[in-house]
């Protein structure tokens, strides 16, 4: 009776555990970082907010990173990330990954994870992009576009352009989501 009852204790906290931490479809991609061969598993972002930025270095919005990056310095130890997406959908970015690098370090001091160059809409658009404008009812119309993904993966919600990235809405979802 006791090694029964020792089994099902175990199934349940080994089930609850791995619940907990299983991956959401949605974060379930793994996509190469910018100018590197390196990966990264979008899953290890489980638990955390993540604001995804369809981004560009020749844009007018591209004064947004300064701001993007004022944002991940203030909550990212609060479990919070910023990624950015370049792409070359809207005809903004250049077409080498080490210039798009160069640039964001140089002019604006990015330190947030940045993915590769890739496609953001229409039919090639990076799966996890799909997915970002499925859940979100929202493609990218042009650079900068945001989506914030809340800490269980589950919900997504979009912010044009336009919405800075230190404006109350969306800090205010941001914080909201990290109180949760």
């Amino acid at each position: 009776m006791r090694l029964v009852l020792a089994l099902l204790i175990s199934l349940c906290f080994f089930g609850i555990t791995q619940f907990v931490s299983a991956c959401s479809e949605l974060l379930d991609h793994e996509i190469r970082l910018l100018d590197s061969d390196e990966k990264l598993n979008l899953c290890e972002l489980t638990g955390k907010s993540v604001l995804v930025v369809n981004v560009a270095s020749r844009c007018g919005y591209t004064n947004q990173y300064t701001e993007l990056q004022r944002l991940y310095e203030t909550y990212s130890e609060k479990g919070f990330v910023v990624l950015g997406v370049p792409s070359r959908d809207f005809y903004q970015e250049f077409r080498d990954d080490s210039k798009v690098s160069e640039f964001c370090s140089t002019e604006y001091g990015v330190t947030f994870p940045m993915l590769t160059t890739s496609k953001v809409k229409g039919s090639k658009a990076l799966p996890f992009f799909k997915k970002l404008a499925e859940a979100s009812g929202m493609e990218p119309n042009w650079n900068f576009n945001k989506y914030l993904i809340s800490k269980d993966g589950l919900t997504v919600e979009g912010f044009r352009s336009k919405v800075k990235p230190s404006s109350e809405e969306l800090t205010y979802k941001i914080t909201t989501d990290l109180n949760s």
